[in-house]
């Protein structure tokens, strides 16, 4: 099957002219291990995975004498399963190992990022990967941070390809994970529901030893039913028939292993009216239109999360961009309990940067007026936009653009 070339290969290979360790994490079959075979080829690494499970009782009983035996350079998939290492790759790190000697993939972000901050900091890069982005699906590769400058916008668009409303969806339904996109695994529905499969055997079972695996499918399916909308988790414990504490516990899970994230909702001391509940997103919309059981991209346009789908596929792509160009931004939403409701906010270079999203080919322009609130903040607003399924870019006026979400 053709290889999808990712955007951050050139990062890893310049991280790795910098860090001895280098560790690549992000949720289950996004393609870490492919992308860094692909970068391996024709060089001296080797791959060892810890899924096999003789690696696995080596690397955990005798760490000092696994990596005696896969010197490097070397690839250690799944390290999660072995967190005995990161201390004697530190030793190895300490005593001079080369720039980029290790790389380490894993899918419980959270666990592992502890890990090496706890026994490797400043000693590795840690990098996050997601489902493929648009700009490598529909696109040429090329991804820079979403901004809202007009001159980064219009080369933005040279970059991405044209989409109309149905096919947004279309994209939305058949999801970001390369597994099917690229065509190795043809039948979405039996590759959805093996990835479920395949996460709860082993991701899960091993967070939450003795889980009944068909109760928490079930919760993964209840909480897919929430895209978009800010946490209650009473309402999905209710749904599945589990305590409300078993729920916090199981989000938790999901959340470290990246299968959702939240956007916090933004607030400071001048604005003390706001929501204090995150919204809940999933990492690939394909999962979720395939959890919600959405048989077909048209019954999904025009279904009951059809606004919140479209949402969470927003924001994640909006998501993407800073991650594949490994950089960092603060990510909000804005509620008040005067029900002033901005869907995100992004915080750079001391700015705020408002977003309203919206399933429309022809938003009103007064939805940038809600933007205004955020002047009451410490900091100061900048630029805004109205994200919609039009097809082509306008603005409002010099501060507000209308962007269609082909473009993120």
């Amino acid at each position: 099957m053709p290889y999808i070339k990712r955007t951050l290969e050139q990062k890893i290979l310049e991280v790795s002219e910098d860090y001895s360790c280098v560790l690549l994490i992000g949720p289950r079959q996004v393609g870490k291990t492919t992308m860094l075979e692909h970068l391996m080829e024709g060089t001296n690494r080797q791959k060892i995975t810890l899924d096999d499970a003789e690696n696995r009782r080596l690397a955990k009983s005798d760490p000092a004498l696994f990596l005696e035996m896969h010197p490097a350079p070397v690839l250690i998939d799944e390290v999660q399963y072995a967190p005995e290492l990161f201390s004697y790759i530190k030793i190895l790190v300490d005593n001079g190992a080369a720039p980029g000697s290790y790389w380490l993939t894993g899918s419980q972000a959270f666990h592992l990022m502890d890990l090496a901050q706890e026994s490797l900091a400043g000693r590795t890069a840690i990098v996050h990967m997601s489902a493929l982005s648009q700009t490598e699906l529909y696109g040429d590769g090329t991804t820079e941070p979403l901004s809202l400058d007009i001159e980064k916008l219009n080369e933005r668009k040279k970059h991405l390809s044209h989409c109309s409303a149905t096919e947004m969806y279309d994209r939305i339904w058949r999801g970001a994970m390369p597994g099917h996109r690229s065509g190795k695994y043809k039948d979405r529905d039996v590759f959805y529901s093996s990835y479920i499969q395949s996460y709860i055997n082993r991701d899960v079972t091993d967070m939450i030893p003795g889980v009944d695996k068909l109760l928490f499918a079930d919760f993964i399916r209840a909480a897919a039913c929430r895209v978009g909308q800010m946490l209650n988790a009473h309402d999905i414990a209710q749904d599945v028939g589990v305590s409300d504490d078993t729920a916090k516990r199981w989000l938790q899970v999901l959340e470290k292993s990246e299968v959702i994230f939240y956007l916090r909702p933004y607030s400071n001391n001048l604005l003390k009216r706001t929501i204090k509940t995150p919204k809940m997103y999933f990492f690939d919309t394909g999962l979720v239109a395939y959890l919600t059981k959405y048989s077909s991209s048209e019954i999904l346009m025009n279904g009951a999360i059809n606004g919140a789908v479209l949402e969470n596929y927003t924001v994640a792509e909006i998501r993407k961009t800073w991650q594949n160009s490994i950089k960092e931004s603060l990510f909000h939403y804005y509620r008040d309990k005067d029900t002033n409701e901005i869907d995100m906010v992004i915080e750079t270079d001391g700015e705020l940067h408002p977003l309203e999203i919206k399933k429309s080919t022809n938003p009103g322009t007064e939805l940038a007026s809600a933007f205004a609130i955020l002047d009451k903040g410490s900091l100061p607003r900048g630029s805004g936009a109205i994200l919609c399924l039009r097809e082509e870019m306008s603005a409002i006026d010099r501060n507000n653009f209308i962007l269609p979400i082909w473009m993120i």
